[in-house]
């Protein structure tokens, strides 16, 4: 079923539809194969960066959309109900770039956004760490500073298009204290460990990334020394409502296979839709998914007006995530037997879904973060 959006203008209801129609020829017919063999889609993110779709949350003069924030992440919903894992990789990159886009210099941002906004580069976020997930400031990789270059030591775990990237935006402990960098993929010292062998999104890589004695110029330090983690957390949200967006776009991918089958699907001499257990069931997965959208909509409507969001990021994030998780797991259910085989995509839709519930922040951390905005200003 299509959803129905309340849009600002008419440039946004043609994005969505532009959306719509590249999500149908480029992404639904790749993703069964892609998904089974692992196959990293590199050339979807030129696709989409080449149709204006990849850098949306960013300024037109680099090659940016511009829209409001409600609009670009209602396109990476629509990405993320054809291909989870390209609806993923669409929010890390934006990540990726928000520290260049935020603090980088004038220089900085003509030489390298526009082709990271067009897809040309691809990013990939450094701050998680195999003993600090939820505490970045614990991180312990160090930027030892030697004439113009820093040489950078240490590893990055979880790394969303880690072995892929063109580029990394990670984080170090600097003399001045932690402080981000945009380290090129081609960087000497620089590998990718093993990737990560997960239950789900198989086509989004996942490493560890090893930096040994990685040297990277002074100009690829994003703001000063001990700036890093200010950026990396005004970045994270953004990241969550990204997420959340996601997450609703697989939950409307779940719940469209549900109710079709429950269409389809005949019992007692009816459609199973037409019982009364299953249409309660189908109608709460409803419910769910269109109350997450509406969350994470009202969390980016003050983001666009420029008020303050973080807390709503977090409720958006929280929300979205466990909503995504009841609803696939309640496909599966509608499908029954079926719904436990790979012959339909609501299995994969729920192995998708948990990791939603991790990353950006697990849903404890949300709840932490809740509780002490809740704290401080009432």
């Amino acid at each position: 079923m299509t959803v129905e959006r309340l849009l600002p203008s008419e440039e946004a209801h043609d994005l969505i539809d532009l959306t719509r129609q590249i999500a149908s020829a480029e992404l639904a017919p790749h993703v069964e194969q892609a998904e089974r063999s692992a196959t990293f889609p590199r050339e979807v993110f030129r696709t989409l960066g080449r149709a204006g779709l990849l850098g949306l949350p960013y300024g037109e003069e680099y090659g940016g959309g511009g829209p409001p924030y409600e609009v670009s992440l209602q396109v990476v919903e629509e990405i993320a109900t054809a291909w989870a894992a390209v609806g993923v990789g669409v929010s890390v990159h934006a990540l990726s770039c928000f520290g260049l886009d935020s603090v980088g210099s004038q220089e900085q941002k003509d030489r390298w956004l526009p082709d990271m906004l067009g897809g040309e580069l691809l990013g990939a976020y450094c701050l998680s760490e195999s003993h600090a997930g939820s505490d970045p400031a614990a991180m312990r990789p160090t930027a030892r500073r030697d004439g113009d270059e820093y040489v950078i030591n240490g590893a990055k775990a979880w790394t969303t298009h880690g072995g892929q990237a063109d580029y990394y935006k990670m984080m170090a402990v600097a003399d001045g204290g932690i402080t981000c960098f945009l380290v090129p993929a081609d960087a000497e010292g620089l590998t990718a460990d093993v990737p990560e062998d997960k239950m789900g999104l198989m086509s989004s890589t996942t490493a560890t990334m090893l930096f040994d004695q990685v040297r990277v110029p002074v100009e690829r330090r994003l703001g000063a020394e001990g700036q890093g983690l200010s950026i990396a957390l005004a970045g994270l949200d953004s990241g969550r409502l990204g997420i959340a967006a996601v997450a609703t776009g697989v939950a409307q991918a779940a719940l469209n296979a549900a109710v079709a089958y429950a269409k389809e699907r005949e019992a007692f001499g009816k459609s199973i839709i037409d019982h009364q257990g299953l249409s309660f069931l189908l109608a709460d997965m409803a419910a769910a998914t269109e109350s997450a959208r509406a969350t994470y909509l009202a969390a980016a409507r003050l983001k666009d007006a420029g008020r303050p969001f973080s807390r709503q990021a977090s409720i958006a994030k929280l929300i979205a995530t466990d909503n995504a998780m009841k609803v696939t797991t309640d496909a599966v259910q509608v499908l029954g037997g079926a719904g436990y085989t790979r012959d339909f995509p609501v299995e994969r839709f729920m192995r998708e879904t948990k990791v939603m519930q991790i990353f950006e922040g697990t849903n404890q951390i949300q709840r932490l973060v809740i509780g002490r905005d809740l704290k401080k200003k009432g």
